[in-house]
């Protein structure tokens, strides 16, 4: 019995020592557009950040283009298209 004793509170001893270990919270080597995983709570907050991220980056990138039709469709004087380009920059321009 006393031998048991000493094997549990041993093995409780070692186990208490022993700290499971869950990685970086995110993958912080890599840009947003290439994070694929997140742990724990400051994992789900940066995930929240860079979907954010992506987000804004998407209607910038969709803003520019837009410009750039727009600019194209008025030196070819083509109105119609011009006029689109213009809503889709109302939509996604932050500085319209």
């Amino acid at each position: 019995m006393k031998s048991l004793l000493i094997t549990v509170f041993s093995l409780a001893f070692v186990l208490s020592g022993c700290k499971v270990n869950e990685g970086e919270a995110y993958e912080k080597d890599k840009a947003p557009e290439e994070r694929t995983e997140y742990v724990g709570t400051d994992g789900l907050a940066q995930a929240q950040k860079d979907k954010l991220y992506l987000m804004d980056k998407e209607l910038k990138d969709k803003c520019n283009d837009a410009k750039i039709s727009y600019a194209v469709a008025k030196s070819n004087n083509n109105e119609k298209e011009a006029q689109a380009q213009k809503a889709i920059m109302a939509n996604t321009c932050k500085d319209k």
